[in-house]
């Protein structure tokens, strides 16, 4: 069996100095200061899963890189169980098919790490790309006791940013060792690494939190994550990385199925610009760590108490995502309710929640709700060409808009029934200028609901979008 043990060749120093990041968008990796509008994500402190380190190594993975982290490593102290769910993009990227099939090959479980660089996507690289990323995980693999299971290699390897360069992936081997050795688990190493995954994003998204279970209600777990994106932001999934460890003991055979359902209900239902990457992938890693019973059954109170916490948790992550919109300066819920169907409810919230007129109207603090009503419209017609599809999930005559505002006062109706409404302008006006609001469409002919999360788009979107390999 595989030494429970990581290999002790350097001690690990007990802090990192932390780069901080800029007030403007940078493609590798951030510099300067977190915006003060941002500062109140970047968590100060946090509770951490028992046998979890980590690293966030400079390596300058783009050359305009000088001295901040684009190399992420997360380890566990003992082989873990492990699950991912990817993007479904067609032109899946190198480590994306790497890791696949490393999971696949050790059916979820014996997984010792996580490796990451940031400033180069290593997509749409041909063979040679398949080849770094293999021995990007090779040689995360060789920091480890090697495994006696005769499965190969145990490090899931992600990688983001400009598609179709090559990795410079000597610059990167080299350093692995190190980052290795920079291994801790303070808080400060857990926010250097959520740095070190950035690309456009303007601050670190890290979260942490403790819970417990219901078999063993005296035992605290504790979860944390860290995610990037900023753009390239949409289902299924989009150039979105994150990764996701617990302490608490879970069975290998159920973390693929509680992943899937909490990456539907979070990093599934956000949107930025419509544009899904060729990159995607959430990770979830649990040691067991902290002891207790097992999640063996999803069956099992257990199964369900975990489930919610994950899925929870992940959107609360995923959120952040959104909030870092590149240019946005709206967080917006887009919520459809009284469907026929769930399918029916998402794809309505979706379309709304890329739809360029609607999110440059927010933008504009313009209560265009034609916009809304528009897009909720077109959201189930057929492509030209192909016969015209039935939408029973949406009557006209019973779909109502309104605008929910943040600090709970009462909605603003737009339109109720198929009705317009006599709206308010000052008040439109006064809760589009919140950061914060919730967009709701009662279709009023069932009871399924989707939730999406959103933002607008600004002259900052197109700057730094057209800028975007400069």
């Amino acid at each position: 069996m595989a030494s429970t043990a990581l290999k002790k060749r350097v001690p690990w120093p007990k802090s990192q100095k932390t780069p901080s990041l800029a007030n403007v968008r940078h493609y590798s990796a951030p510099v300067g200061t977190v915006p003060a509008a941002k500062q109140k994500y970047v968590p100060t402190e946090g509770t951490y899963p028992k046998g979890f380190l980590v690293s966030g190594t400079h390596v300058g993975v783009k050359p305009t890189n000088q001295h901040n982290p684009d190399l992420a490593f997360l380890a566990s102290t003992a082989p873990c169980a492990a699950a991912a769910v990817f993007t479904k993009n067609k032109f899946q990227a190198a480590p994306v098919t790497v890791s696949r099939n490393m999971l696949k090959r050790r059916s979820n479980e014996g997984i010792r790490a996580v490796i990451i660089n940031s400033g180069c996507a290593n997509a749409v690289t041909g063979k040679g790309g398949m080849e770094d990323a293999e021995k990007m995980g090779a040689a995360a693999d060789q920091c480890f006791d090697q495994p006696t299971d005769g499965k190969g290699g145990s490090t899931i390897v992600m990688s983001t940013g400009v598609i179709g360069q090559r990795l410079p992936i000597q610059k990167i081997l080299l350093k692995i060792p190190g980052a290795y050795d920079a291994l801790g688990s303070s808080h400060e190493h857990w926010l250097t690494t959520a740095r070190a995954i950035c690309t456009t994003d303007t601050f670190p998204k890290l979260i942490s939190r403790t819970y417990s279970l219901p078999s063993s209600p005296g035992i605290q777990y504790s979860m944390a994550g860290m995610a990037k994106g900023a753009g390239m932001i949409h289902p299924n999934m989009a150039t979105l990385l994150s990764m996701i460890a617990t302490d608490a003991p879970i069975s290998s055979d159920l973390l693929p199925s509680l992943l899937t359902h909490a990456v539907d209900r979070s990093f599934n239902s956000i949107s930025i610009d419509g544009d899904t990457s060729t990159n995607d992938t959430v990770a979830l890693l649990a040691n067991g760590a902290a002891g207790g019973k097992a999640i063996t059954s999803s069956a099992s109170k257990d199964y369900a108490a975990f489930q919610e916490v994950i899925t929870t948790f992940a959107t609360d992550l995923a959120k952040l995502v959104v909030r870092d919109g590149e240019g946005a300066t709206k967080f917006v819920t887009i919520r459809v309710t009284e469907s026929a169907s769930l399918e029916g409810a998402r794809k309505i919230a979706s379309t709304i929640a890329k739809s360029p007129l609607v999110k440059t109207a927010l933008y504009g603090k313009d209560a265009n709700w034609g916009r809304i009503l528009c897009a909720t419209g077109y959201s189930q017609i057929s492509e030209p060409g192909m016969p015209e599809s039935e939408v029973g999930e949406i009557v006209p005559e019973t779909t109502s808009v309104s605008f929910i505002p943040s600090d709970g006062s009462p909605e603003l109706k737009l339109l109720v029934n198929g009705e317009p409404e006599s709206v308010d302008e000052v008040r439109a006006a006064e809760i589009l200028a919140v950061e914060d609001l919730e967009i709701l469409v009662r279709l009023g002919g069932g009871k399924e609901e989707a939730v999406y999360y959103t933002c607008d788009f600004s002259h900052e979107y197109v700057t730094i979008n057209g800028d975007y390999r400069t």
